[in-house]
């Protein structure tokens, strides 16, 4: 039986892609000036990586990776940062403990730990905490949404990509023997459940060449937070990850796009996020 939600039989070069993530991300490291597995929090996953534009416009930008809350690394998506410090923000790529050594709790509760870091932190590594933005890539996607739910004043901008809205669907795909969803993970954290509130700019993309569900979900999340979906032409599940790092791709444009331009949260997202950080 055809399953929509295994990356690995929709296309063909997966393992490709995963090893060029790898080789990426090791030249960034290496190219980018940077501050590594900076603690956010108490945990030993809890930690989150710093690179450095050459001239900074003190916008932050976090990245939050996918891999089905059960697989990848920060240290697997460094090349984003060469699109956000392109654009002059300071590139934040966080980890997060795993599937199913944890449940899907603690992970959304560890990227809104990692988000609450930066903010309070920003001025210290010469960030400006009113110009924040957040995209994430398929779980990470997934995470990013709900952040947005959740801390409503705290992003000028965000970008989701090819993510996951609605979590029902998976407890019938192969993931559900790796990581158990519960009926309750399902109820709590589905973002089409819990849509973000409108704050900023919600740029949803997708590619061309997903899996029905994928772009499906794009569309009703778009629904819900009055947005448009964007399809990345010729993309796959792993391509417009793959894409985030080059500033010339449409995947990259629509990053720099975000971080190039976030702009000093209004009065009345100020006005949120210090509620919310009260």
């Amino acid at each position: 039986m055809d399953d929509p939600f295994r990356t690995r039989d929709h296309v063909a070069d997966f393992d490709r892609y995963v090893a060029l993530y790898a080789e990426r991300s090791t030249a960034s490291r290496a190219r980018l000036r940077s501050q590594l597995d900076l603690a956010y929090g108490p945990g030993a996953d809890e930690k989150l990586d710093l690179f450095f534009p050459d001239a900074p416009s003190g916008a932050v930008h976090l990245f939050i990776h996918g891999g089905y809350w059960r697989m990848f690394a920060k240290s697997d998506f460094s090349f984003i940062a060469d699109t956000v410090t392109a654009a002059g923000a300071i590139a934040a790529v966080t980890d997060y403990s795993l599937m199913p050594a944890v449940r899907m709790e603690t992970i959304v509760d560890q990227v809104e730990s990692a988000a609450l870091w930066l903010s309070s932190n920003a001025r210290e590594f010469g960030g400006d905490r009113l110009r924040l933005s957040v995209s994430g890539h398929s779980a990470g996607a997934h995470l990013g949404a709900l952040l947005l739910a959740r801390q409503p004043g705290l992003f000028s901008d965000s970008l989701l990509l090819s993510g996951i809205y609605d979590l029902a669907p998976l407890q019938t795909s192969f993931l559900q023997s790796q990581i158990g969803l519960t009926d309750a993970e399902v109820q709590h954290f589905s973002p089409l459940t819990h849509p973000p509130a409108p704050s900023g700019t919600i740029r949803i993309l997708v590619g061309e060449h997903e899996t029905a569900p994928f772009r499906e979900q794009a569309a009703r999340l778009a629904q819900r937070v009055d947005s448009s979906v964007t399809s990345i032409a010729d993309g796959n599940h792993m391509s417009v990850a793959l894409d985030l790092g080059d500033p010339a791709s449409d995947t990259g444009k629509a990053l720099f796009g975000i971080c190039a331009k976030t702009p000093a949260l209004g009065p009345t997202q100020r006005a949120a996020q210090q509620q919310q950080q009260q």
